[in-house]
């Protein structure tokens, strides 16, 4: 692996020194070698390159390869309809409209599939305005948020399938809970936990050996603490080495999000980028846009997005101006990827929860000039 650019290093530097974040890791290059900047916390110990943070929303892209994976190997076909795993859903019904009453629904025009899953346009996802659909996911505990979610995957689920769509399947795009569904999909078709199944068929042929959705507990020094932000302060979330993803958990988390290294991440990103995990059919549909147009509802989503970016198979991919063709997904607790047509690598790890507080740090990030090979 080569040696981290100046820039990359400097850029992460920058941020501690000006308090934007405690500490965090970054990688940018073919084959970086990730370097560490800061604290574990605020006044704690010194980040460690190795530190193990809380990806998020970067989860959704190891269990895309991981169904995408039984694809290739015919076990199920883009198209086909999840109710056989997953009858909680054979017969979802549909509101009205997005702000209609709970009871005031029609039946869903067709079967909920692997492409819906991996698209999030099953139907399920966030609910941004308020409505009445939005109120009772946040009553169910069902609605996205920054903490790991407090039912089991199969209570999640339960509540969740009680509750209909927002849109028909297929015709709307809805963020995030697509993806907890399919991380539940993964555990019953193959029969083990999602976490065993990730373990045997990603993680450990590649030598993933600190990625999981919990850390053993003489691992939890690792751990940064997590922050919000509340005006000007940052407000500790979780606790460095603490939190509710040390030992084992007493529910599956099959529908939760991972915890991972830089040099973990950077190996999966590598894996995919040079063909060892996916054919070129199916990593050229992940990296382009997946979305019918019809789908792209601007209010649905962050301002913007739409504009010059769509999505694939788990990552947004970059559909206008100069890094067309890129395609990333960050975590909402900090994180961030993305991997350039030209086989760059980029990769920033914090603990700050994503908002206007590091913005620029991404932003900055983001416009890295390409290093040397």
């Amino acid at each position: 692996m080569s040696t981290p650019t100046t820039s990359a290093a400097r850029l992460l530097e920058n941020a501690v020194a000006d308090g934007i974040v405690p500490g965090g890791v970054i990688a940018h290059g073919h084959d970086p070698e990730p370097v560490a900047a800061g604290a574990l916390a605020v006044d704690g110990p010194p980040m460690r390159p190795d530190a193990i943070f809380r990806i998020q929303s970067m989860t959704k892209l190891v269990t895309a390869v991981a169904a995408l994976r039984l694809v290739e190997r015919g076990e199920l076909a883009l198209d086909s309809p999840v109710a056989p795993w997953m009858p909680e859903l054979a017969a979802a019904r549909v509101v009205r409209s997005p702000g209609a009453a709970l009871e005031d629904t029609v039946p869903a025009d067709r079967p909920i599939t692997l492409r819906h899953l991996l698209t999030c346009t099953s139907g399920y996802g966030m609910i941004l305005a308020e409505s009445p659909l939005q109120r009772a996911m946040a009553e169910s505990s069902t609605e996205a948020g920054p903490l790991p979610p407090t039912l089991g995957a199969e209570d999640w689920l339960a509540a969740l399938s009680a509750l209909p769509l927002v849109g028909q399947p297929g015709e709307v795009w809805r963020y995030h809970h697509s993806f907890g569904l399919l991380g539940i999909m993964l555990a019953r078709i193959s029969g083990e936990s999602t976490a065993a199944h990730l373990e045997r068929t990603l993680f450990a042929p590649l030598g993933l050996r600190d990625t999981g959705f919990t850390v053993a507990e003489q691992e939890r020094d690792r751990i940064p603490a997590a922050y919000a932000v509340e005006g000007d302060r940052l407000v500790e979330r979780e606790a460095a080495g603490g939190g509710v993803h040390v030992g084992e958990p007493p529910d599956d988390l099959g529908h939760g999000e991972l915890l991972s290294t830089a040099s973990d991440y950077l190996r999966f990103l590598q894996g995919l980028r040079d063909g060892e995990l996916l054919g070129a059919e199916h990593l050229e549909m992940l990296r382009s846009d997946q979305v019918p147009p019809e789908a792209k509802d601007p209010a649905a989503f962050f301002p913007g997005f739409w504009e010059a970016s769509s999505w694939g198979f788990g990552v947004c991919v970059v559909t206008e101006g100069p890094h067309r063709g890129r395609w990333g997904w960050s975590g909402g607790a900090g994180t961030d990827f993305f991997v350039d047509p030209d086989g760059t690598l980029g990769l920033l790890l914090t603990q700050v929860e994503i908002g206007s507080r590091i913005m620029p740090l991404l932003e900055a990030y983001q416009e890295l000039p390409a290093p040397p090979r």
